[in-house]
């Protein structure tokens, strides 16, 4: 059975978190090596980054079933705020 888009969604933020929670767990093992400071810091910016993308993706989902409420149409509702949180996350 296909799974609705929410749940698409909810699967596509679950796996981005633990790619984020799996680059932290290299994070520690790199500091905990004794890592050049600015691998670790290209880390933690590439960490932040997907945690950026994953609250985007979370304003997105509220704004959209706030408006799908107000409005109604959801297939037009889902593609302006894909839109807008695409371009968020590529100017963050």
């Amino acid at each position: 059975m296909a799974k609705t888009a929410s749940e698409k969604d909810q699967a596509a933020l679950i796996l981005r978190l633990k790619r984020v929670e799996g680059q932290l767990r290299g994070i520690q093992k790199m500091i905990a090596g004794d890592a050049e400071c600015e691998r670790i810091a290209q880390q933690l910016a590439a960490a932040r980054k997907g945690l950026d993308r994953a609250f985007y993706q979370m304003m997105a989902c509220m704004l959209e079933h706030q408006l799908v409420q107000e409005i109604g149409n959801k297939s037009r509702v889902r593609a302006r705020i894909g839109a807008a949180a695409a371009t968020l996350a590529k100017f963050a």
